[in-house]
């Protein structure tokens, strides 16, 4: 390939992910594109806000212009400066070797919301293809390193809008067309059925995949695998009454991050568990994004680069966002599970990271981090006027994490 073919002169492309970047989201495109041509990207964790450094290619200038994407070209006494500060500081290396294929997991009929993930991916111009209910248990998602999830709800309680919206048209096209769905794949009912999914989707992480989740997927995929010989849906949703005994049937050495937590069957409450913090049927939720700032905690990049990695930031305080699930009670997370971010009244955890098996999950609470109560129905966020935003960084580290291999430091 032409793309190939180096420049004659030693300098390499820096792409700065600090303040001085003028478009945080998109440079994640170009790191992404730039791998999709079999060039690789090394990551600079903690070194001017997670930079990039890549091989210079006339075409990733070309790229760079054109996505309006702050650059700096550096000549090999300033690479070995570079590499010195990192070397001697809380900073490291991490290389990125392979462009992930990654796939969303969304309805044939999206519901007239927005998913904060595929405004990041189009926005930032990263490919992913979609897949549903039908995919998943086919076994198609071999096929794919990373997989995200968002405001789905896999206990088949239809996000628990009952109350709501059970008369609007989208509602109930939605629930006649996952019905029709699970009849057809062979489940009694769609609560089983999403139940099969979540199981599915906990054996591909314990395969090897990177599983990214936001929103009410956090919360209602534990859920779904705890509750698996337990019926947790009202008559509302699947035509028979839940079990009286659900809450003592929970078994949760089967979920992945929950613990301990406690359900909330009545279905006029928008609101699956206690896990959601804060709840959001509690009066005078809506304080304001101001009172939900939330804090990254600092890692050691060298020692523990995963949890580094997941946290690139050009800042360490980032602004709140509500969603189905806004955050995690701290008292529902198991013991072993990796706090990336939380509110400082320390109740409320925003981002969490896992490990299961050969794969690793992160859940990120909150549906759009740049409008703090996106109701249904809003229009889309454009990111156009939030190129910089730290909150839709969080989403974008996920995507390059699965690229990355561990490597020694140069001399």
């Amino acid at each position: 390939m032409a793309f190939l073919l180096s420049v004659a002169f030693p300098q390499r492309i820096l792409i700065p992910m600090d303040l001085t970047q003028s478009d945080h989201l998109k440079a994640y495109g170009i790191a992404f594109w730039v791998l999709q041509k079999n060039v690789e990207v090394e990551w600079l964790l903690n070194y001017r806000g997670g930079s990039f450094l890549t091989d210079h290619h006339e075409e990733t200038i070309r790229k760079l212009k054109l996505a309006g994407v702050s650059y700096d070209l550096v000549g090999t006494a300033e690479q070995l400066s570079i590499y010195g500060e990192i070397e001697n500081n809380n900073m490291e290396m991490v290389l990125l070797e392979k462009a992930p294929k990654i796939a969303i997991y969304t309805p044939p009929n999206r519901q007239p919301w927005d998913d904060a993930v595929t405004l990041a991916l189009s926005y930032a111009e990263v490919e992913y293809e979609m897949l549903w209910d039908a995919e998943v248990l086919a076994g198609e998602l071999s096929d794919y390193d990373w997989l995200h999830l968002h405001h789905e709800d896999f206990t088949g309680q239809y996000g628990k809008f009952y109350k709501s919206y059970h008369n609007a048209s989208w509602y109930i096209e939605q629930q006649a067309q996952f019905e029709i769905m699970a009849q057809e794949l062979g489940f009694p009912s769609v609560q089983e059925e999403k139940k099969a999914v979540a199981r599915a989707i906990k054996k591909y992480v314990a395969e090897g995949g990177f599983l990214f989740a936001m929103c009410s997927a956090t919360d209602s995929f534990d859920i779904a695998l705890a509750a698996e010989n337990a019926d947790i849906a009202e008559s509302v949703y699947d035509h028979t009454g839940a079990d009286p005994d659900a809450q003592q049937k929970l078994d949760f050495a089967k979920s992945l991050a929950f613990q301990n937590f406690t359900l909330i069957p009545d279905p006029l409450t928008y609101e699956h568990s206690n896990i959601d913090f804060p709840p959001g049927n509690a009066p005078g939720r809506l304080a304001g994004a101001e009172a939900d700032y939330f804090t990254l905690f600092e890692f050691s990049a060298k020692y523990d680069p995963v949890p580094t990695m997941l946290t690139q930031n050009h800042v360490n305080v980032v602004k709140g966002f509500m969603g189905q699930t806004t955050g995690f009670l701290r008292g529902t997370i198991k013991p072993h599970i990796v706090i990336l971010g939380e509110v400082d009244d320390a109740q409320q955890v925003k981002y969490i990271h896992g490990n299961f098996g050969k794969g690793t999950f992160t859940f990120y609470g909150g549906h759009d981090p740049e409008d703090y109560r996106h109701m249904v129905g809003d229009p889309p966020t454009n990111l156009n006027i939030h190129r910089n935003s730290p909150g839709y960084r969080l989403i974008l580290n996920n995507i390059l994490f699965p690229a990355a291999k561990k490597k020694e430091q140069k001399t």
